[in-house]
């Protein structure tokens, strides 16, 4: 500082500096001094994850993300048939209205298992389809509920070692093919490929929907976790497509326009309850000109009301204000016989036009409603309309199956980057990937590899590339990826949209194969790479396979983590050859719970 003159100011030498400086000298000194006992023990405030350490050392110096090695642990025997998101031990925390506790419920990260589910005691290894269609091992899933309560219904009779699917259903005493013969009379165009997907709602043990698959027609069996013990286990087991679900509050995990045909046997829905919201639903994810099948109450009551505990009055009042409510959301009385009522929806303009009153309900949904959008999205009281843009998605406007199968979808347009000439490239190229896998893979197409799943697929051409082979493809559809599902579906496969952060919508031990292409560069920023590797060991099934197509960065981390859960992996090249991907081939070892695991 300086005086007005411009001459500095002398050095202040009072007695207050000397101090100052002390307390200065002491700070630095009790600074240090902490700073020495934190580093000496910082080992007993960083958390030791034994589960993955990575060396970044390595990773900066190889190019690869390197993984030191990992062992789980197993969990306890009760968690052999542990659904992580329809757990019963958290239904309790869950609301009864409308069934809430049955739709999915994620554990929070914190309450996530990090250890291999066992299998039951006694499991064998499936039996192989087709003779799995009609028996499974005991031991595999070994439920008796549905065997006791509906014993005189005949979906399933247990004898000695196995269970065994005589085909009977609460509608169809005289057998499923029966029952789908006078379908098929009633709809002419489940014969000629015309319809070729469809959805079982209130599956039971998936008796309908393996009858289907001999006739051309694919269908996704859907069935919550209920006091009906293990119905998608049971589908699973016999090698028939199903996934855990129920029509509640949310919206199903498909895009809208999707099925040709949906089917309701006794299915225990309350269709005319809530302003007819779970037909809403329906609605949404049938194709314009698909079939909505019903067998059961309200419908025939002239003949069944004395055996459904109910009056003759209440029976019409109800197939009455079920008519109704189908009518006014778009929906036509197709045909009728015996116990089986067929509803056609509505392909034209004019009647959906109508809704635009503001006076009718249920109304048509605004521009503003996404039509697709199906990850946990509510189930909205409005009619989703079928976009006029389309002209090929009706089912009259689709090619027949199986010349639908290569034809490049209408809908293929909406995705970014989509067009015919993209459709077609990567249904040529998975035709070559799919002959390389097989050479890595000789298992694909035998008879050890029935229910398999594309994890992140995105016009479902491994599956289209499978399509002679004795298997079915599940194909995922990420939630954060681009909507390619609908293209799956228009050419006559199916699939579920799925955040692969969540664990999936089914029972432990039920696929044969996972297929993954570049899945961890896309989604390991947000899926942490152990839990979806753990995840996928629980629904594998023992001896299965695993196909990993991923850039070489992730391969050798991931092999490390699937060693320490017991699968056994090789690397090898793609059909290109290319250093910059690599192919991933692990098997999934068959062991036992005993109490030293």
């Amino acid at each position: 500082m300086k005086h007005k003159d411009g001459k500095p100011f002398p050095p202040d030498k009072s007695p207050r500096t000397v101090p100052m400086a002390i307390i200065f000298l002491v700070l630095c000194g009790f600074s240090f001094y902490l700073g020495g006992i934190f580093c000496s023990e910082k080992n007993k405030y960083v958390t030791d994850d034994t589960t993955e350490a990575i060396d970044t050392t390595q990773e900066m110096a190889t190019g690869t993300l390197q993984t030191k090695a990992v062992t789980f642990s197993v969990c306890s025997i009760e968690y052999q048939d542990y659904t992580p998101c329809t757990d019963p031990r958290r239904w309790k925390k869950y609301g009864l209205h409308r069934l809430t506790f049955l739709e999915r419920h994620c554990p929070p990260i914190f309450e996530r298992k990090e250890c291999l589910i066992p299998p039951p005691d006694g499991y064998k290894l499936p039996i192989r389809w087709p003779k799995s269609r009609d028996e499974c091992w005991y031991r595999n899933v070994p439920y008796d509920w549905i065997n006791k309560q509906k014993s005189n219904q005949h979906w399933l009779r247990k004898e000695g070692e196995k269970f065994f699917f005589p085909g009977g259903g609460t509608m169809f005493p005289n057998g499923v093919s029966v029952y789908v013969d006078l379908m098929q009379d009633l709809i002419p165009g489940m014969k000629d490929g015309a319809i070729r997907t469809a959805i079982d709602t209130g599956c039971g043990v998936a008796s309908w929907g393996g009858d289907l698959l001999d006739r051309g027609i694919l269908t996704v069996s859907l069935a919550p976790r209920d006091n009906h013990e293990a119905q998608v286990q049971f589908a699973l087991e016999r090698g028939i497509p199903a996934i855990l679900g129920i029509i509640s509050t949310q919206r199903l995990p498909f895009p809208s326009n999707s099925f040709d045909m949906a089917h309701c046997s006794r299915c225990l829905i309350p269709w005319t309850e809530f302003g007819g919201i779970y037909l809403l639903e329906v609605h949404r994810i049938l194709r314009p000109g698909g079939f909505w099948v019903l067998s059961g109450p309200p419908v025939n009551y002239e003949h069944r009301w004395r055996g459904w505990n109910t009056t003759i009055e209440e029976q019409r009042s109800d197939y009455e204000k079920l008519q109704e409510l189908l009518t006014s959301m778009c929906f036509k009385l197709y045909n009728k016989k015996d116990d089986i009522a067929v509803w056609q929806k509505l392909s034209d303009n004019s009647c959906y036009k109508k809704l635009e009153n503001p006076d009718i309900y249920p109304p048509k949904c605004d521009d503003g409603t996404e039509p697709d959008s199906a990850w946990y999205t509510p189930i909205r009281p409005c009619v989703v309309s079928p976009n006029p843009k389309y002209k090929k998605v009706a089912l009259k406007s689709l090619p027949k199956w199986p010349q639908r199968l290569h034809a490049a979808p209408e809908r293929v347009s909406d995705v970014r980057g989509g067009s015919d000439g993209a459709f077609n490239h990567d249904d040529s190229k998975w035709k070559t990937r799919v002959k390389h896998y097989k050479k890595l893979v000789p298992a694909i197409g035998t008879d050890k590899i029935r229910n398999v799943m594309d994890m992140n697929t995105l016009y479902g051409g491994f599956a289209a590339a499978l399509i002679d082979y004795p298997l079915w493809v599940m194909n995922v559809v990420s939630s954060y990826a681009a909507n390619t599902l609908p293209v799956v579906y228009d050419r006559g496969l199916i699939g579920t949209y799925h955040d692969w952060c969540e664990a999936f919508s089914t029972y432990p031990r039920t696929y044969d194969l996972l297929h993954l292409d570049g899945f961890f560069t896309a989604e390991s920023h947000r899926c942490e790479v152990k839990y979806v590797l753990l995840e996928m060991d629980r629904i594998l099934r023992p001896n299965g396979y695993v196909i990993i197509r991923e850039s070489s960065y992730f391969v050798e981390s991931i092999a490390t983590i699937a060693k320490g859960m017991r699968w056994g992996c090789r690397k090898e090249d793609t059909e290109y050859g290319s250093d910059k991907e690599k192919i991933l081939i692990c098997q999934k070892k068959l062991w036992y719970y005993s109490k030293q695991n």
